[in-house]
């Protein structure tokens, strides 16, 4: 898909990752669960699939259908494992509640786009500060299929109510770039994810981390919407 360069009306936010640093934890829960069904495997392995929503971990690691009783164990299982052992270790990346009340007063109409359940949403967010922020989502429980198939971002920008043209998403791994690509949406990639430019290279931007953008937002991808609202602004002013 070609993808469009207007300034942007509305962001659909990725969470792990990109503004709470828990892509590790994942992981860790993911090997522990794993585990206890004999499948065995370094968390670094594991690591560089989270991103993509259970159902493709499990049926790449374990050859486990999600929705097959196993697979719901298993999944049933994880989520324990991380509330209980690795929730409370993670914390929002600097400044991450900073740059999304930045978007939000320069009028961005804003969407959670992510792989993780809803129910774990809820907690994730509640850790990240952005709770009380952020009150449009689209999670797992609402597409068909995870990341990188693009249904749960096409599912967060139709919330916003714009049409993808006027989108930007935000995320910090490959599975991100290509699910808003597919979804004929650009992206701006974070590091602190753990991924390189290398492996984010179809992102119109890169940066460290939240704190990162918001020191460079003016001349962001997000930055453009400010101007674009004080174009809008000046032409209704005209006589």
């Amino acid at each position: 898909m070609t993808l469009h360069t207007k300034p942007p009306r509305g962001a659909l936010l990725d969470v792990d990752g990109t503004l709470l640093d828990s892509n590790d934890q994942h992981a860790r829960a993911w090997a522990d669960a794993l585990a206890e069904w004999d499948v065995l495997l370094p968390v670094a392995t594991l690591r560089r699939l989270i991103g993509k929503g259970g159902d493709k971990i499990l049926a790449q690691v374990a050859h486990v259908d999600d929705d097959s009783a196993e697979g719901r164990e298993i999944t049933a299982r994880r989520r324990t494992i991380f509330r209980r052992r690795y929730l409370e270790t993670c914390a929002p990346f600097p400044r991450a509640r900073e740059l999304v009340a930045r978007m939000l007063d320069e009028g961005l109409t804003l969407s959670i786009a992510t792989s993780s359940s809803k129910e774990d949403l809820a907690a994730l967010l509640r850790r990240a500060n952005l709770h009380d922020l952020i009150e449009q989502a689209s999670t797992s429980s609402d597409a068909e299929r995870s990341k990188p198939d693009p249904d749960i971002v096409l599912s967060a920008a139709r919330k916003t109510g714009f049409d993808g043209d006027v989108l930007v998403m935000l995320g910090d791994t490959p599975y991100d770039v290509e699910a808003a690509a597919r979804s004929g949406i650009r992206t701006v990639a974070l590091r602190c994810g753990g991924w390189d430019d290398g492996a984010l290279g179809g992102a119109v931007a890169v940066y460290d981390d939240p704190a990162d953008l918001l020191d460079r937002y003016e001349h962001s991808p997000f930055g453009a919407a400010r101007c674009d609202a004080s174009a809008r602004t000046l032409r209704r002013g005209r006589p």
